[in-house]
This record gives C-alpha cells, structure tokens and sequence, in this order.
C-alpha cells in the first residue's frame, strides 16, 4: 500500500475565594503583559509553579462575566476567572498542581437528566476538570471527569471544590489545556469561551534555539454569540443558526509583530467545541515541532495544518520578507490573526534535531474496532438525532426490540465500562466513521496518547502522536495504544462537543 509523507500527513490531519487567593499568592505568581503588548498581541494571564516545594496552587473561578472583547463588544459569557480564555498555568515534571474550584454560577434550571436520557444536554452550570492530553491519574481528585462541581442552590453563593494533580517526573514537556468535561454541558461551556492554557515546561525548552525564541500562546475559542450572550444548548440546532465567532486569546484578529529573521514559537489550541480549523499562514513558512504535546524528533516544514476540535500544534515560525500577512482557517470568513513582519533584521536559526518520542510501538497483541455512526431524526422532542459508538465494546441495547429508537444503544452510560485496556499491552485500533450527515467526528483519548499509523488503510510514512485525531469522512484510522503507568475510568470520544454531549462516548477502564 502506498505511504503517507510526513508532510502530507501534518497537511491533511489534526496533528492534542479570599483565603484560598492567599494561599495561591504565595505559591504561584501571576503575569499581565504590559498595555502595549495586550493592545498589540494579547497573552493570557500565566500562573505559574514556585520552586520550593514545586507546586502552583491556584484557584479558578466559574462565573459568568460581562466583558469587552477586542473586535466583538461587549458580551455575558461563563470564563475562568473573568476572561477568555481563563489563565495560563505553567508547572514542570515533578510538580504538584492543586486547584481551589470556586463554583459561583447560578442554579440549574430545566430537567437534569438522568437514565437513558441522560444524553440530552443539561445542568450547563454544572462544571469539572478534564486536562486535555496529560497523562496523570484519571481518578480520585486528579483528571477525574466523572465528578460533578455543582453551582450552589441557593443564588448568589457560591461552592468550593477541590483537585490535586500530580505531574509525573516523566511527563512529555509540551503544550495541553484545561476545560470543564460535565456531560451534557461541555459544548455550551466551550462555546462561552470556558478553557485555558496549560503548559509543561521541560526538554524541548532546553534546546538553545527554542530556548531563544518568543514564546506565545495562541488559544483559538470558538463563541456562539447572540445578542452579547452564548444560548444554552437546548435544540439540535439552535448552535447550527449562530455563526461561530473566532477570537486569539479572547480578541477577534489581534496583531503579532516579528522581525524579519526572527523566530517565534507559537504554540496553536484549538480550544472551541464545534469546528476543526485548517490552518494556513499567508507568505510565511511554519514548521513544526511538536503535535498534541508530544515534541518531534526534529522539526517538520509544512504549508498547512489541520487542527481538530482540542488539538494543538507547537510551530515555530521565521520572519520572512516585510508584510502583512495573514493566519486563516478554511471556512472561516474573517483571519484569525495577522502577523506583521517589520523592524530590523533579526537573524535566528531552526533546529536540527529534538528530544522527541519516536514514532514507533512493537507489532499489536490485542485489536479493536470501533465505528462512530450517527442516526438521523430517530428520537422524538428537540434532540431527534443519535450519536453512537459501535463495534467492538458498544453500549448494548435497553430494549432489543426498539432498534435505532432505542435510547441506550451506542450511547455513554456512566455505568457501563465499554473496554478494559491492559497497562503495558500493545493494542491496534481501527475506527470508522460511518456517519453519512454530521460525519465531523475527533476522536480524543483520556490519559494516553496513541500512535496514528494509517488513514484509510494507507500506513504513514511517520506515524505521529496524538491524543486527538480528525476521522476522515466516511473513511477510517489506525492506531496504536500503549496505556502506561495509571488505572481507573476514562473516556474515549468524539470531541466536537454536541456530539460527546448527546452520547458519542464510551468508557475505558485501564487495568494492570
């Protein structure tokens, strides 16, 4: 069969309250770029580690917020502590990461679901903590999604929650984020901008010339805004009416300044809940160096990049010739961003080699097959539509006799474990995408990464790293998982979010 170069491959694939501000004060210190640099290019506020004991603890805040967008107006959104996106939070392997969730969103209105219609969205006030690709313990008061960080009954109070994340001293240094995982609300809190940065320094930012670099967070939202507010999801198509708004680092179409020869270091989250953005920069090249947090083995050039719903890219990208050029996504009627090339010549290099993880695992002992398939107008009320996930592990049907009505068959049940993945087991993957309409499936996985190997049955001349990956329309993947190091309960799923909220998921429990 024919190969995929590596460069075709990156082209045409997603590439992943009072006293507790007193405690984190005096564990962590945060830092706003000056008026200048906010008004030219904005960054979001970065909280990051003290060194002795190395730990950021910090608190993060869910409210709704009314706010000033650069190039939007003036919109009512839920943020992480009064902006879009909230915070950046910076640690290293090793570190020890403790959050004081403060929960001060109004109470749920409307049904909350539970049963077999636990897959029609609800309780959007309702939030958790997922963190998007890194590899620490899915359970207890760690990367646990099954929790629950319910507003208070009572309006105007809030309530308090707490995680505490430990970063294993082998953690990939690389770009991840943060956002809330309560099923039936993820799209909507998406959707209001409801994400941050998270990064893990380490390797990768030894080496001296991305040690030189700039380095510069590109946190992509995706709002559906309608008069100055985000609706809640409470029809299937109430999100289809409203153009998705685009804003970098909470503005719509900031301006980044490079000199002509330097190096930058962008590091590129599609954090929205809806669309895969295909990435391309006018007149200027990129090159990458790492996908999903996972750094390469030395950089790749490329023209284009497909970033699905949750993916990131780290690029690094060389002032070229004096201009104005352009940061676009197909489809996207307006530039993300722009980028001007001006001022005196500042010539960097581009490294040759990286600590990156070699794209390789040992041949399978254990195979799967998978298929994400969508029923259209099969259900009665304002969800009509089935999200399923099928093949090998699928939720079993509640009626057997109900057939594609049936309201369990395919869909998330909290109480039913889809697989059970050996640690240290070398597993192959085949997932289709079998959708014939709403066929817009990313397929994320919690806790581990995973080797994509093939898209339709083509292998790839580089497998690549990933925690998120774009399934080809009507076509297929091929990966490879080795779960390492933590057991308990995680998901796998599609990431454009409505479809994860109406039951495109599954449970995986990692075992020894």
């Amino acid at each position: 069969m024919a190969s995929l170069p590596r460069r075709g491959v990156l082209k045409g694939l997603p590439l992943a309250a009072g006293a507790a501000m007193t405690a984190w004060a005096a564990n962590a210190r945060a830092t706003t770029p000056t008026a200048a640099a906010a008004a030219a290019f904005p960054q979001p506020v970065t909280r990051t580690a003290r060194p002795r004991p190395r730990r950021l603890k910090t608190q993060l805040t869910v409210r709704f917020t009314e706010q000033k967008l650069p190039g939007v107006g003036t919109v009512r959104t839920r943020t992480y502590e009064g902006s879009v996106p909230g915070p950046t939070l910076r640690v290293r392997p090793g570190d020890s990461l403790e959050i004081t969730h403060v929960n001060a969103l109004p109470p749920n209105t409307g049904p909350q679901h539970h049963g077999a219609a636990l897959n029609v969205p609800h309780g959007f006030n309702t939030v958790n903590l997922h963190l998007h690709g890194m590899h620490v313990d899915p359970t207890g008061e760690a990367d646990n999604v099954f929790r629950s960080f319910e507003p208070s009954d009572t309006p105007g109070r809030t309530k308090t929650y707490r995680s505490v994340v430990d970063v294993p001293a082998n953690h990939p240094a690389g770009t991840f984020w943060y956002h809330p995982h309560h099923h039936g609300a993820t799209a909507t809190q998406l959707l209001n901008g409801l994400a941050g940065v998270l990064i893990v320094e380490g390797d990768i930012d030894e080496v001296p010339e991305v040690a030189a670099a700039k380095d510069i967070v590109v946190c992509i939202n995706e709002l559906k805004l309608s008069g100055g507010r985000v609706p809640d999801l409470t029809s299937e198509d109430i999100y289809e009416r409203i153009p998705s708004t685009f804003l970098v680092n909470g503005a719509a179409g900031p301006v980044l300044t490079i000199a002509p020869g330097e190096v930058q270091r962008w590091r590129l989250v599609n954090a929205g809940a809806l669309t895969t953005l295909y990435l391309r920069l006018d007149g200027q090249k990129m090159h990458q160096i790492a996908c999903d947090g996972i750094t390469f083995m030395k950089p790749a050039a490329v023209t284009a990049l497909q970033l699905p719903v949750g993916g990131r890219a780290d690029l690094l990208i060389r002032g070229g010739e004096p201009g104005v050029y352009r940061l676009t996504a197909g489809g996207v009627p307006k530039p993300l961003m722009t980028l001007k090339v001006t001022g005196t010549p500042r010539p960097m290099k581009l490294p040759t080699r990286l600590p990156g993880r070699p794209p390789t695992l040992p041949e399978p002992t254990r195979t799967r097959a998978l298929i994400l398939r969508s029923y259209e107008n099969v259900f009665s009320g304002n969800f009509p539509h089935a999200y399923r996930m099928l093949g090998e592990g699928e939720t079993p049907h509640a009626d057997p006799g109900a057939g594609r009505g049936d309201l369990a068959w395919g869909r998330f049940r909290p109480d039913y474990v889809n697989h059970r993945v050996r640690l240290g087991q070398v597993e192959e993957w085949t997932v289709t995408n079998d959708s014939r309409r709403h066929a817009h499936h990313p397929l994320h996985l919690h806790t581990n990464h995973f080797l994509l190997t093939a898209v339709n049955n083509r292998p790839l001349a580089t497998p690549v790293w990933h925690d998120t990956v774009g399934l080809p329309p009507h076509g297929s993947i091929t990966l490879r998982l080795r779960a390492t190091d933590f057991v308990g309960r995680a998901m796998v799923h599609c990431h454009q979010s409505q479809h994860e909220d109406e039951g495109m998921m599954q449970i995986l429990d990692y075992v020894r």
